[in-house]
């Protein structure tokens, strides 16, 4: 399905709690814009509705769960990789935002809207880049063909709060029925239970669409039957704890077959793993555990020479002494990388993050302005050329790189909220609340971006075109919170 699959515990964190009663508010809030559904699920629930929906469980996310990677580097990457399989999909213009989950387990789920995340033991336990983008590919392929409005609207009479309230109830029968349980009603879980029986055709469906994909990105389509077929292995052994994925994406002979048979019949050719996929990987194994332990077995691994990539091995150990407060060893370790900073953004980031740990700012603006010249969209860099600005004092100079910034994507929250923090460091309220107020909005916090704005407006330290500007701003966002309230007293 266009799966919203959670693992068990942060199933049980958010499902249960924030993102459950979230669901719940959205489908209140977004019910006077639509009908109830009727045969057509994407004529009734529109792209705009689903990506709302999707927003504001994404936000919930963002601001409650713990196991969410807020990590540029890494959620950078996964974009990367995912933006490539978009484009070779057969939505190339659609929307998607893809994150990480700090879990071991192996799992990956797909909400409303074109939210993807994968947990990180998915990016450990993948055995190539193809493997982790065969996933993706799956997983894109769900919303792509709209798996879950297209469920959830088989029930022809439900209204949008109870259908949301039911893609909540989907999520939790499908990571943890005991949570299932309790986070639904017993009249909604029967219909779940009925909704869960069409899943495997949907789950053939995303393996065809995502297998396509894969092909046409140019990774290798046999990955996708290795992993999964690595995954039932897996489960076999350990029958009553079944890698997650398995139990949240029920895998039959029949769908691993008809995966290996379209694998046999492409002609074969040897895909090679980017050098991002390693050191992510290799970051991630960094910061597990305590930061000695990954010390030694990142020493011992370049010892022993058991590694798929030198550069990755190095960047690895340099990361876990960071980690362990060893700058010097961190630069030592960095040495053999310094040749390759125009190879990765991640390699760049380390090194500004070594220098800045060295108390040598300069240095590490340095190394993000030329990072930033080979890889202009990379977020990591832009947030850290911004903070090394920041730091150094240099608030003209911040501001102008963070406006330019915004100019290319103003929907980006932290940049609003590094732009806030440089002009508070200047002493200009004004624009420092009305920054705040954009941060607080593009995370659905409405009601603090309006209090933002009021403090902009007593500030006193504006002209009379940004005084005018915050007036209108917040007239605007008034009017939205009187549109939200009546919404939701409607669906109430």
């Amino acid at each position: 399905m266009k799966t919203l699959y959670l693992s068990k515990r942060l199933c049980s964190r958010v499902t249960r709690g924030a993102v459950f009663a979230l669901c719940l508010m959205a489908g209140s809030v977004f019910a006077g814009d639509l009908p109830d559904l009727g045969e057509s699920s994407r004529a009734e629930l529109s792209p705009q509705m689903e990506r709302k929906i999707g927003e504001s469980i994404m936000n919930q996310i963002r601001l409650r769960e713990p196991s969410y990677v807020d990590d540029p580097e890494i959620n950078d990457y996964l974009g990367n990789i995912g933006r490539r399989l978009v484009e070779a999909s057969d939505n190339p213009t659609g929307e998607f935002h893809f994150f990480a989950i700090r879990e071991n387990t192996v799992n990956a789920f797909a909400m409303f809207g074109g939210f993807i995340g994968v947990n990180t033991g998915t990016i450990l336990t993948a055995q190539s880049e193809s493997e982790l983008a065969g996933v993706l590919a799956h997983e894109i392929a769900h919303v792509t063909q709209n798996h879950l409005a297209r469920q959830i609207a088989k029930e022809k009479q439900n209204t949008v709060p109870s259908l949301v309230a039911m893609a909540v109830g989907i999520l939790a029968a499908r990571s943890n029925t005991s949570v299932a349980a309790g986070a639904i009603t017993s009249a909604q879980a029967g219909l779940v239970q009925a909704q869960l029986a069409y899943t495997r055709d949907f789950e053939r469906e995303a393996d065809r669409m995502g297998y396509q994909s894969l092909e046409k990105a140019g990774f290798d389509v046999r990955a996708m039957s290795d992993f999964f077929e690595r995954l039932q292995k897996a489960g076999h052994l350990y029958e009553n704890n079944a890698p997650v994925y398995l139990r949240s994406h029920p895998l039959t002979v029949e769908r691993l077959s008809d995966m290996q048979n379209r694998a046999q019949e492409s002609s074969y050719r040897q895909v090679v793993s980017s050098l991002d996929y390693h050191l992510v990987r290799a970051k991630l194994r960094a910061q597990a555990g305590q930061p000695r332990e990954a010390v030694a077995d990142f020493e011992r691994m370049i010892q022993e020479k058991k590694y798929a990539s030198l550069a990755a091995a190095q960047y690895g150990l340099a990361f876990a002494k960071l980690r362990a407060r060893d700058v010097e060893g961190a630069r030592r370790a960095s040495e053999g990388l310094r040749a390759q900073t125009e190879s990765s953004p991640l390699i760049a980031g380390l090194l500004a993050d070594i220098s800045i740990q060295s108390n040598d700012n300069p240095a590490a603006q340095e190394f993000y302005r030329a990072a930033l010249v080979r890889f202009p969209l990379a977020k990591s860099l832009v947030y850290g050329y911004a903070e090394t600005l920041y730091a150094g004092r240099a608030y003209p100079q911040a501001l102008t790189f963070i406006e330019g910034q915004l100019q290319r994507d103003n929907t980006d929250y932290k940049l609003h909220g590094l732009q806030a923090k440089t002009y508070a460091a200047m002493d200009k309220r004004l624009q420092q609340h009305r920054a705040q107020a954009e941060y607080y909005l593009l995370q659905g916090q409405l009601g603090q971006a309006v209090e933002q704005l009021q403090f902009a407006q007593q500030a006193g330290d504006g002209n009379f075109y940004e005084q005018s500007a915050v007036d209108a701003r917040l007239r605007e966002l008034r009017k939205l919170q009187m549109e939200e309230d009546k919404k939701r007293k409607n669906g109430g």
